[in-house]
């Protein structure tokens, strides 16, 4: 599978020029003109590195960095930035970047940054043990059966457990009623009618605490879906 770059710089010139040499090294490539359409990306592709720009209107990159790290993402991020001032350089890695690379740059040089992040990004998961579930940024441990949202520890019964598991085993993917009632509670069950409905509710009253976004969604008429968006 390729690997998928993000690039969120509001420069048309840059993004078209960025699009054809990175695709033409074999990745796939996805551009955002503003930082607020980046984020949404973001969400939406799960890219394995982000080339970020740090002068934008509306949210600047330094901005959209903050917002990344604060949902949980660990997306390798390369920073761009027409300044080269330390303060800059370190407000940028405090605030999560892994790299960083002055305007004008070389196109080589980006390239080779890029792969070193891909890199990284492999071994990182490869590290990762097998037992962990990740979406965004909730998380589940198999082992201990501990689930999180960043680092808030959400306590879940057993049936709400079981129902997330279902959930982060198919992310993006719409589950039917059906389905999730086969999966949780099988075929004999006899109970309340009304008891997936139930359980919905209370998974997302524990999984928004704390003001974070909501990850599963109604879809209506089809079931229930884990997502980012809303």
């Amino acid at each position: 599978m390729r690997e998928k770059i993000l690039v969120i710089d509001d420069d048309e010139k840059i993004t078209s020029m960025l699009r054809r040499s990175l695709a033409f090294e074999g990745y796939t490539v996805m551009t955002a003109n503003n930082g607020l359409e980046g984020l949404k990306q973001i969400l939406d592709h799960d890219p394995d590195v982000v080339v970020l720009d740090v002068m934008m209107p509306q949210l600047d990159g330094w901005e959209v960095c903050r917002r990344i790290r604060e949902g949980g993402s660990q997306v390798p991020v390369l920073m761009l930035t027409a300044k080269d001032e330390v303060s800059d350089r370190v407000r940028g890695l405090d605030l999560g970047a892994d790299d960083y690379l002055v305007k004008p740059f070389a196109l080589e040089e980006l390239l080779a940054r890029v792969r070193v992040l891909l890199r990284r990004r492999a071994a990182d998961k490869a590290e990762q043990p097998t037992n962990r579930l990740h979406y965004l940024d909730a998380t589940m441990d198999l082992d201990t059966r501990e689930v999180f949202r960043g680092d808030k520890l959400i306590e879940l019964t057993t049936k709400e457990f079981d129902l997330l598991h279902l959930f982060l085993q198919n992310p993006k993917r719409v589950l039917s009623r059906d389905l999730i009632m086969e999966k949780i509670w099988g075929y004999d069950y006899s109970g309340e009618s009304n008891v997936l409905e139930v359980y919905i509710a209370l998974l997302r009253q524990k999984t928004e605490e704390f003001g974070h976004k909501r990850i599963i969604h109604t879809v209506r008429g089809a079931g229930y879906v884990l997502r980012g968006d809303n």
